[in-house]
């Protein structure tokens, strides 16, 4: 069985998505075509990457991963195929792999430049149909990515200095939230090892945490230990903090959006200073 999995900023509104499984299907008819979500934020390369990071890892070996979050096509930036703890990756080069990169375990990039295997001609305008997809779906079928183009080092690729959580010099951990999902869940950066050295240093004390001008106290075990329509900060199913509104949207009733600062802090020690320590 091959499965492709499909990740794109088309939303499923228009012919985008649906052109790209029938290409698919053309090269590879017993390919299984699995979405993973087509409502990314357009161009929105950081939120694709920590939904790449947060997924691949429930597929089994060899699935191909098609990545179309592309806001530069039809520029002279590469597409890249990339083998990683025994799955493919083919995305352009603009960054959305990052955060996959920074895992390590990668076994081979190359720059697709083998045309024999793109759709004629090929549009400047819609690479996930020309290009991606006919490439994925070879890959499916059994061909080496080596055949596709030329060797790539990692420090070749475009890399992003990806905002990480950090503590300030009184305690308080800084994150971002980096997704919204479907519910209005704000999903954020900070991670359960992060909130682990936290929870070290805070001993029995109660977090606080800080969106905006409104505060929720604790993280809470799952979203039903609020009342309804109240806040709560919940650690959501792929290992990072949520903050969400039981039977409501936390989006909504926070007022936020991908990119605002969350803060949670031990009470009384709230800190505005700057960052002295990081987490990788």
């Amino acid at each position: 069985m091959s499965i492709v999995t499909l990740l794109t900023d088309f939303g499923i509104e228009d012919a985008y998505v649906g052109t790209m499984k029938g290409v698919i299907l053309s090269v590879n008819p017993s390919a299984v075509i699995i979405d993973i979500t087509h409502h990314v934020e357009p161009q929105n390369i950081i939120q694709a990457a920590y939904i790449i990071s947060s997924y691949y890892r429930y597929f089994p070996k060899k699935t191909v991963h098609i990545i179309v979050v592309d806001p530069g096509v039809g520029s002279d930036r590469d597409i890249i195929a990339v083998n990683a703890r025994g799955n493919i990756f083919l995305a352009p080069d603009n960054g959305v792999l990052t955060l996959l990169i920074d895992e390590g375990k990668v076994d081979t990039i190359v720059r697709i430049e083998n045309t024999r295997f793109f759709l004629k001609p090929v549009s400047q305008t819609f690479h996930g149909r020309d290009i991606f997809a006919p490439i994925g779906a070879h890959i499916s079928k059994g061909i080496d990515i080596k055949a596709l183009g030329p060797p790539l080092e990692q420090k070749d690729l475009v890399h992003f200095r990806i905002s990480k959580p950090y503590v300030t010099a009184k305690g308080a951990l800084v994150g971002e939230i980096v997704s919204v999902d479907r519910f209005g869940n704000c999903i954020t950066n900070i991670d359960e090892n992060c909130l682990a050295k936290l929870y070290r240093t805070a001993q029995d004390e109660r977090l606080e945490i800080i969106i905006g001008d409104k505060r929720i106290h604790g993280v809470s075990h799952s979203y039903f230990n609020a009342e309804p329509q109240n806040p709560l900060a919940v650690m959501g199913s792929f290992g990072y903090l949520e903050i969400a509104l039981n039977h409501g949207n936390a989006r909504n009733y926070f007022n936020t959006k991908i990119g605002d600062t969350i803060r949670l802090v031990l009470k009384q020690k709230l800190d505005d200073a700057k960052s002295t320590k990081t987490f990788a």
